[in-house]
């Protein structure tokens, strides 16, 4: 056993010094490793990170919510079905509530874009005006970095106040604290900033509201947008928490049919939209990215692995009075075959893992060009790398070790 040990060693030791000596036929060999690695696990770190940020997304905005309104999300481009549809009206909520029993929280909205808002010389402009009633803070998550969320005499009141965005803030303030109990003109109105929210980042699910956004009740906002002609309002509707998403859903059709009087012979002329669908749609873009990435890192590999059959072959010539001499003295043929295996094996962990390394940094850089969306090399991914490293040096290298462990010693030892 421990001249087996010994051998082995040795052999690893050759194999490093081979690596030395010959610089440029090993970096050649190991390249189609190198590309075939970084292409895996390059694609699978961007498609886990885009999934974990959506899944934060969807817990954020809630997987138990309804999104009432005019388009459907997947309405595969046939606008014209749609266009004639009337848009959602605040005056239909009452309804809405009485009718629909299975919802727990109900809320109106709509944004428009292009709004400037000033605070005394300085000014931002391309703000997001989100207008909301009550229960909005139920069904999105409203983390504050200073101040509140509005009270809700305030939103039924209609009161001037507002919570501002991250970039709002920070652009106008430079801190969530001191942008508080300050009056600021929002389109050409005073309006009081009663809280400010931490800063949200990018998503990929979109949201309902951003860093760029400014809330304000909706009866106030409605003063200064005409929502019916500037806007897309909707409402967002909350299952409550022991009844099933499906049962909601049927209740509000009945309802909203009901509110719009259609008869029975007429299609809805409302949508109903999920989160799950929008997932459901990004996760095929993702299994559709992960399949190319395989089949890149497939022919990558398999190029890698003649490189490496072939880096093998010719060690194996090189070294064949060496393997003559190891066998005269008592080598068998499996330790003759697992020393070549495992220099196969390390050819394709270093291919694999200058690989990764390629991949880590591309990392580095993401995080700093876009500090907003989390990506990062995952534990898993390293060892399936090196797992798939392992691999390809596993059979790119058999058939050189099996050569190298047939040899006649007699013959091997004349070799030249």
């Amino acid at each position: 056993m421990l001249s087996t040990l010994k051998i082995l060693l040795n052999s690893l030791k050759m194999a490093l010094q081979e690596l030395r000596v010959n610089k440029l036929r090993t970096f050649l060999s190991l390249l189609g490793i190198t590309i075939g690695i970084f292409c895996i696990i390059a694609v699978l770190t961007v498609t886990d990170s885009m999934e974990s940020s959506i899944r934060n997304d969807l817990k954020s905005m809630g997987t138990n919510v309804v999104y009432l309104q005019k388009w459907p999300w997947d309405g595969d481009g046939e606008w014209w079905k749609y266009v004639n549809r009337p848009e959602p009206e605040y005056s239909q909520m009452k309804a809405i509530k009485e009718k629909v029993s299975t919802a727990d929280a109900v809320t109106f909205l709509f944004s428009s874009g292009g709004r400037k808002i000033e605070y005394g010389p300085d000014y931002m402009e391309n703000v997001e005006l989100l207008a909301t009633t009550m229960d909005l803070d139920k069904m999105q998550t409203m983390d504050i970095a200073s101040g509140r969320y509005f009270s809700p005499s305030e939103l039924t009141a209609g009161s001037n106040v507002v919570v501002l965005g991250a970039n709002i803030w920070e652009g106008l303030f430079f801190s969530p604290e001191a942008a508080v109990g300050k009056i600021v003109r929002f389109s050409g109105r005073n309006v009081k900033v009663v809280g400010a929210l931490k800063r949200k980042g990018e998503s990929m699910l979109g949201g309902v509201f951003g860093d760029n956004t400014v809330i304000m009740p909706y009866l106030f906002a409605r003063t200064i947008v005409d929502e019916r002609r500037f806007a897309d309002p909707f409402y967002m509707i909350r299952a409550r928490a022991d009844i099933p998403l499906g049962q909601m859903k049927d209740d509000l059709t009945g309802a909203m049919r009901a509110i719009n009087r259609l008869k029975p012979t007429q299609d809805n002329d409302f949508a109903l939209n999920e989160i799950t669908t929008v997932q459901g749609e990004l996760e095929s873009v993702f299994g559709v990215l992960n399949t190319a990435g395989w089949l890149i890192a497939g022919f990558a590999l398999i190029v890698g692995g003649f490189g490496i059959a072939n880096i093998m072959f010719v060690t194996v010539k090189e070294r064949t009075n060496i393997i003559g001499l190891k066998k005269a003295i008592g080598a068998r043929p499996g330790i003759i075959l697992l020393e070549f295996l495992l220099e196969a094996i390390l050819l394709c962990l270093i291919g694999g893992g200058l690989g990764l390394l390629l991949v880590f940094s591309g990392t580095l850089i993401a995080k700093n060009m876009f500090s907003s969306f989390t990506i990062g090399l995952s534990t898993g991914n390293i060892i399936l790398g090196f797992s798939i490293s392992a691999i390809v040096g596993i059979v790119a290298g058999f058939i050189p070790a099996f050569s190298a462990s047939r040899l006649d010693p007699v013959v091997a030892i004349r070799s030249n």
